[in-house]
């Protein structure tokens, strides 16, 4: 082989960062500020096995390099995170992933896909065990740490260990979550915009009264409390309003702002009728469409649930208690009462009182992002129309928060958001709701050019039964008119 002064300069790299890297073990022994390496070893291909088992989901796991550690940058901190390291095919860069709910785990189901793909990539448990907002009474600094602390002092230990084993830091880093970990990945945008290159923000689950709203709507009165077995019913005539809006009747519900459909259809014409819902239930169901209004003012307090959810309606309105981690908000940190009954709860006062900065620092709303698009930074937003967790609403009025802030040039450029009609949370429902994330933002932050659509299928059974492109909103999937309504390419996006 030739040896060009490239060529020779490609060498000279390599060998320098083959002499600098270090061994796994070796990790054990690495200073680094406010952290205690805890352990450092090379996990086997296929050997891993999470506490609480599972290890079957683990098996297809390539050899990687296992390091946990403890941090502590406040004195009542204790961030569990941990760094994992393939040992070989590693792509060069470094990916972080999120949590759910109040976190209080390590995410290894996330670590172990990243791996797979060769990124090096870091969790945390966010400084606490367990998935209650209990740890935050009479913790301050516990409540910083899982509001944004833990995820920037994991990501800068991240990529310090990184540095370490491999010789050379990341040449790309990223970030990917959804619910807790969508809100964590705007954090990183707003307080740290250098943190990372590529940002994915799925479902943000910035906190509001939500839950209360449904709550109060379907299980404060007993009477107005709508069995599971009728979210099915609910469902069909959401789809029989709406479905057929964007031109094609697939079973999904493309744009739920344009969708018109009152639950009063459905009244009970008799008394005892199984097949329709009481006067009491339709007021409920009603509410659970409805924006979160105060009482005296009128005003808008933040969004609801989209026609189009009512399958998943359990989650928030199958009781007998509201959704917990929002009911723990409210005992733990609003109130600072165990014993706060939920049914006292005021949407005029007390949502005021729920909105107070110190109580909700851990949302992630600032739509000023300038920083983090001025250095080039990439962030992709998604978020399922048939949500039953987060607002989808709350989502979209971020985003044009953020056009609001940046201008629509700037915004289109580096931010991006994609509605998904019929996922739900993150996940699953009827609709496509299966894409490459990772790899749509890895090839915007390469190649530069934001991306125009993302196809994401729906399976069944494990066999793909439909596809879909996903737009970037406003724009919506609008069919050609000839063609199978179950394949991406006989649809366009487009303005509704």
């Amino acid at each position: 082989m030739k040896v060009t002064p490239i060529v020779w300069t490609v060498l000279v790299c390599a060998l320098a960062a083959a002499a600098d890297a270090a061994t796994c073990e070796s990790l054990a022994s690495l200073r680094l500020p406010e952290a205690k390496i805890t352990t450092a070893e090379v996990v086997s291909a296929g050997a891993f096995s999470p506490p609480g088992g599972q290890a079957a989901a683990y098996k297809s796991l390539p050899e990687f390099c296992r390091v946990a550690a403890t941090l502590t940058p406040s004195s009542d901190s204790d961030i569990k995170v941990e760094v994992w390291l393939p040992a070989a095919g590693w792509n060069q860069k470094f990916q972080a992933v999120g949590n759910g709910g109040w976190a209080g785990v390590i995410s290894y189901g996330a670590m172990a896909e990243a791996v797979r793909a060769g990124y090096a990539t870091a969790s945390t448990d966010t400084g606490h065990s367990g998935g209650s907002g209990s740890f935050a009474l009479g913790h301050p600094e516990k409540l910083i740490d899982f509001s944004w602390r833990s995820e920037h002092e994991m990501t800068a230990k991240g990529k310090a260990i990184v540095q370490a084993f491999y010789g050379r830091a990341p040449r790309r880093s990223y970030w990917n979550g959804c619910s807790t970990g969508g809100r964590q990945a705007l954090q990183e945008a707003q307080k740290f915009p250098d943190d990372f290159d590529g940002i994915i923000a799925g479902a943000p689950g910035n906190r509001t009264a939500m839950a209360l709203w449904i709550a109060h709507a379907l299980l404060k009165d007993p009477a107005s409390y709508i069995p599971r077995a009728k979210y099915p019913l609910i469902h069909k005539a959401a789809l029989e309003a709406c479905d057929a809006n964007d031109g094609v009747q697939d079973g999904l519900i493309e744009d739920p702002v344009r969708c018109k459909f009152d639950p009063g259809v459905l009244l009970c014409k008799n008394a005892g009728d199984p097949d329709c819902l009481t006067a009491a239930q339709v007021e409920a169901a009603r509410k659970v469409y409805m924006p979160g209004r105060n009482p005296r003012t009128g005003k808008e307090l933040f969004g609801s649930l989209a026609p189009g959810s009512e399958l998943g309606w359990t989650v928030m309105g199958g009781g007998p208690e509201p959704y917990a981690p929002i009911l723990d908000q409210l005992k733990f940190v609003v109130f600072q009462d165990p014993a706060w009954d939920w049914r006292t709860f005021d949407f005029d006062k007390d949502n005021a009182r729920f909105e107070r900065p110190e109580y909700l620092i851990m949302n992630a709303t600032d739509p000023n992002l300038g920083k983090f698009v001025a250095r080039g930074g990439k962030l992709l937003i998604y978020h399922g129309w048939a949500d039953q967790n987060v607002s989808p609403y709350n989502t979209v009025q971020y985003f044009r928060s953020v056009q609001d802030t940046l201008g629509a040039s700037k915004t289109a450029n580096n931010i991006r958001l994609f509605m998904v009609p019929g996922m739900a949370h993150c996940s699953g429902g009827d609709g496509p709701n299966v894409f490459d994330k990772v790899g749509t933002l890895d090839r915007w932050v390469e190649e530069g050019k934001a991306p125009d659509s993302i196809t994401a299928s729906h399976s069944t059974s494990g066999k793909v039964d439909r596809t879909r492109p996903l737009c970037p909103y406003p724009q919506v999937a609008k069919y050609k008119g000839t063609g199978s309504i179950d394949d991406a390419a006989n649809f366009v996006c487009k303005l509704p």
